[in-house]
Parts: C-alpha cells; structure tokens; sequence
C-alpha cells in the first residue's frame, strides 16, 4: 500500500509542477541557472569517465579478439556500439543520479525543513513549479548535450589509447566505428537519455520535497532519491530496449 501511496503523491505532485506558472521570465532565469548548475558542473566528471572507458574497452576488445576470424576494426566497432547504446546512455546517467539528484534532494529537503517552502505557499507562488519545473526543464534539455559529449570522448579516448599502446591502427580504428552504423540506434540511445533525465529530476525533486524532520532526513531523502532514480533507470531502461528491439 506504501507503493501506490507514493505514486499517487508522485503523480499529483507532477500535476502541480507542470500547471501554469506565475511568471514565464522567473522560470526562463531559473532554467538557465540550473542548466548550469546540473550540466556544466557536471562535464568534468564526464569527460574524465567517458574518455578512460572509451579506452579500456578498446584495449580489451583488441586483446581479446584472438580468433584471426575477427577483423582488427571489429574493435572500433565494438567501441562505438557499447559507447552508443549502452555505456554513455545508461552507465553515465546512473552516475550523475548520484550526483546531481542527491544535490537536488538535499536542496529542496533543506528548503523543506527551514520552512522557506511554507513561505513561498503562503505568499500564493507555486512552490512545486517553482522549484522543481526548470530542474526537470533543465535536465531534459542538458543531459542530450552531456551525453553527446560523453559518446564522442568516448570513441576519442579509444582511439587515443588504442594507438598509445599498439592495439589498433588509426585505419581499422576508423573503418570499424563507421561500420554497419545505423541511425535508428541513436534515437533509441538519445530516447533513453531524456526519460532518464526526466526520472532523476523529478524523483529527486520528490523525495526532497516531501522529507519530514530535520538534517538527519535530508540525508535519507538524498540516500532514497539516487537509490529510486538508478532503479527506475534500470527498469525503464530495459523496457525501452525491449521496446526498440522488438
């Protein structure tokens, strides 16, 4: 029963962030502040992980591919597949929903606690809207580019470390990331990412908005809402694979 008692409050909760704002320029200049806040301060972290994993798989699949049946671009190949479909979309979305919804769910907790959540709804704002709507707004628009970056890094840092260590020729590297390249898979990859996106933002904004108590709750809100958020992006993401490749 506790289930469907939080879905509902879940969903009604989302009601009240997407009805009509008070003030489209207050919500345009809070958008922009948390595209910069959840993406940009992100990047680094990105970079660094995508760029390192683009190289590792590359060095394992050259050194694991010993059949002389198995072209040598069959590891570009494999660099972009598992760098595309699975890695960049989902392995790093799981990632920053331990960074950015823990940041998100304490924020708000806090906000909760201190009671400046009570004195927005007192003075007649939509507090769900106004705190929670430019970070799912955000999310879904900044996680795409984030993402995009990460897959290119990926392929990169392959390609770089690759060649460091001999594995790869630059030639066979190159033939086997363009492939048997097909586009569909980067809509299912990109599909994934914004209801990713959309999941991480709004579940933490939950969690955050409805913690009870004091400091010690924020922290099990923040706990709840990265645990929640990597669950449902394991789930969702098979039901979209499912979805995709049947």
């Amino acid at each position: 029963m506790k289930l469907f008692f939080h879905l509902g409050r879940y969903f009604l909760l989302i009601k009240r962030v997407f009805s009509k704002p008070e003030k489209l320029s207050v919500y345009t200049k809070q958008i922009l502040y948390e595209i910069d806040k959840i993406g940009i301060s992100s990047l680094p972290i990105i970079a660094i992980i995508s760029f390192f994993m683009g190289g590792v798989i590359t060095i394992q699949s050259a050194f694991g591919f010993t059949s002389p049946l198995v072209p040598l671009y069959a590891v570009g190949f494999t660099v972009r597949e598992s760098m595309l479909s699975e890695f960049c979309p989902t392995i790093v979305s799981l990632i920053l929903a331990g960074k950015i919804g823990s940041n998100i769910a304490s924020e708000i907790g806090s906000m909760r606690i201190t009671e400046q959540i009570d004195a927005l709804e007192i003075m007649g704002i939509n507090s769900a809207g106004y705190l929670i709507l430019p970070k799912i707004v955000a999310g879904v628009v900044i996680l795409p580019f984030l993402i995009a970056i990460s897959m290119f890094l990926g392929i990169v840092g392959g390609y770089i470390m690759g060649l460091a260590v001999g594995a790869v020729t630059s030639y066979e590297y190159i033939f086997g990331i363009q492939a048997f390249f097909e586009p569909w898979k980067l809509y299912y990859s990109f599909t994934k990412v914004i209801t990713f996106a959309f999941l991480i933002t709004s579940i933490s904004s939950y969690f955050g908005f409805y913690t009870e108590g004091g400091a010690l709750e924020v922290g099990k809100s923040s706990t709840s809402a990265v645990v929640y958020s990597s669950i449902l992006i394991l789930i969702f993401n098979f039901l979209i694979t499912q979805l995709f490749y049947t």
